[in-house]
């Protein structure tokens, strides 16, 4: 391809991302559901005017990357320890009830291969903390008890999923479901999520002296990137996914870190929030790129909609990744209204159920039929969750607030 060429389809997929994005913002939906049909606008489903070429998709790679670098980042473990047991418990039947159901309908039910079904699961157990904080925050509600169950609920539910991917990826690459295969990626997982974060760590340290004396300006966002780029690479050098490297680098870099022994290193605020500040426009550039090739990635003309299948899979599933969601929530000892308002907060896969699927697109494992259910699934679950939530806490607003007097 010649660059002219390249350069227009870039400015072309990144043009329709943000249009499309704001568009679905302005609806009060997320913007992610935007940025994915800018693909399948842009894609074989109508227009056919973009491929997924193999430079889109090593862009597409660079996001997602960044993608979990900003879900690390963003992650407050502190958070989820100083919530007690209720988050934990949310956040683990959440992630097993989906997983569980969802592999079952899908290797019992409609006869899917092991791994097929085992990426299906995975795919049902993600929740979008994105998504999930921007509802509350609209809502004025992220300071209340209900609330706070559900970040720290969104934040063990990140972790429980990246090491969930980790071992999906391992299974993706060798064919098989193995035990030594699972023994030696927790392995590799635990002492990378040990270390990595330590050695980022001092890196950052490194990086915020250097930076008072830097005469160039952009040493904060080169070095970041750099080190991102690094621990993706070293990930994969493990024999993890190069997404855990990204993540461990957010986790590192946040404001607080936290070692489960009980040691904390405290980062500097002030330094904290400017690099973060400084990384935005990068990640918000790049990760776009990989939520518009999955568009691309999906083509909806080769599908049989009038195929009975992708129909009932895909209702049966949504129906299920809603029903695992909202049991966790009835694990706990609370009220009616806040089990129903922690459920419905807990539902949204968006962007991190996109990087199950695709992932399991990439690897073969999903065909052209199941990712494109596996897609309306997580489109369903993203768009409508948000719209429901808006109706549920204007509705039941007093009954929420006798909750928090009691």
């Amino acid at each position: 391809m010649e660059a002219h060429t390249f350069f227009l389809i870039l400015l072309t997929m990144l043009l329709s991302a943000r249009i499309l994005g704001e568009l679905a913002a302005r609806l009060k939906a997320p913007p992610v559901i935007g940025e994915l049909a800018a693909g399948i606008l842009l894609g074989p489903s109508l227009l056919g005017w973009v491929e997924p070429l193999p430079v889109i998709k090593l862009l597409a790679e660079i996001g997602i990357i960044l993608l979990l670098f900003e879900v690390g980042l963003e992650t407050d473990v502190m958070r989820l320890v100083k919530t007690g047991a209720r988050p934990v418990i949310v956040a683990t039947a959440g992630f097993l009830l989906p997983f569980g159901f969802g592999y079952a309908a899908s290797h019992y039910l409609f006869g899917q291969e092991l791994l097929v079904s085992l990426f299906v699961g995975g795919t049902l157990t993600a929740t979008s903390i994105g998504i999930t904080v921007r509802v509350l925050t609209d809502l004025k509600r992220q300071g209340s008890p209900e609330s706070q169950v559900v970040l720290g609920a969104a934040v063990l539910d990140d972790v429980m999923g990246v090491v969930l991917l980790a071992f999906l990826y391992e299974f993706s690459v060798s064919g098989v479901v193995a035990l030594d295969g699972t023994v030696k990626v927790l392995v590799f997982v635990a002492l990378f999520m040990v270390l990595a974060p330590v050695a980022a760590k001092g890196m950052a340290e490194i990086i915020k002296r250097f930076s008072r004396v830097s005469q160039i300006p952009g040493l904060i966002p080169t070095t970041v990137v750099s080190l991102v780029l690094f621990f993706a690479w070293l990930a994969h050098a493990v024999g993890a996914p190069v997404l855990l490297g990204g993540f461990a680098a957010g986790l590192a870099l946040s404001r607080r870190f936290f070692f489960p022994m009980g040691l904390a290193i405290a980062t500097d605020p002030k330094f904290a929030h400017h690099m973060e500040e400084q990384m935005k426009p990068i990640i918000h550039l790049f990760t776009p790129i990989f939520f518009v090739m999955v568009g691309l990635s999906l083509n909806l003309r080769a599908i049989d909609w009038s195929s009975p299948f992708i129909w009932a899979f895909s209702l049966t599933l949504f129906a299920l990744a809603v029903a695992g969601k909202m049991l966790g929530a009835f694990l706990i000892r609370e009220t009616l209204h806040a089990r129903l308002a922690i459920g419905l907060a807990m539902v949204p896969r968006g962007e991190v159920g996109l990087i199950f699927a695709e992932l399991g697109r990439v690897s073969g494992i999903f065909d052209n039929e199941i990712y494109a259910a596996m897609v309306i699934v997580i489109a369903f679950t993203t768009l409508l969750p948000p719209f429901v939530m808006k109706w549920f806490f204007g509705r039941y607003a007093s009954q929420l607030a006798v909750r928090r007097k009691r």
